[in-house]
Parts: C-alpha cells; structure tokens; sequence
C-alpha cells in the first residue's frame, strides 16, 4: 500500500532561492526511484517563504530504511539548519479510498 508524506517548510527569507534550487535536485533524482509515485511542492499563497511539499511512495519502510540516506539528498539534508526557520513538520498519510 503507498504512503505520503506532507512536509511543511518555513524558509528563511534570504534562502528561499537556495531552497528551491537543491529541493529541485532532490525531487529530480527521486523521479528515478523503483518505490517513488509522485511528488508536488506548493507554497502558500500568502506568504512566499511557507512551503508544502506532498510525497508519494509505495513503501514506507524503504523510505525511512534507503530512501532518505541517498547521496544525492546529502546537501540538501545538510543545508536546512541554515535553510529554514525551525524544523520541518512531517505527516505520514495513508490512502483509505482512491
């Protein structure tokens, strides 16, 4: 059964560019993943700095286990203490009706 992910982002304003530029690369290289659905990154319509990136994947364990230890998520997970105001809220869903 798949799994997503709701994970809510507060940028720092002076790195919203550096923010969007390396979550770019993450969610590029993640299309090539065997257990990756889809990804969509939104932003709140009223303020330019609060994001909402909503993942899915159909295993939860590979997630946790291999996913999120990729090489190319290592300047990514590196830069957000610098990136963002406070720690990412993370939510874990899973479809009951499609």
């Amino acid at each position: 059964m798949s799994v997503a992910y709701l994970i809510e982002f507060q940028v720092r304003e002076d790195q919203r560019g550096r923010f969007l530029s390396l979550l770019a690369d993450v969610l590029d290289a993640m299309k090539q993943e065997a257990t990756y659905c889809s990804a969509t990154l939104h932003e709140d319509p009223g303020d330019p700095s609060r994001f909402l990136l909503h993942e899915v994947w159909t295993d939860h364990e590979d997630v946790v286990n291999v996913q999120i230890h990729r090489p190319y998520r290592q300047d990514w997970h590196a830069a957000l203490p610098e990136l963002l105001e406070g720690e990412r809220r993370i939510e874990v869903w899973q479809p009951v009706h499609t």
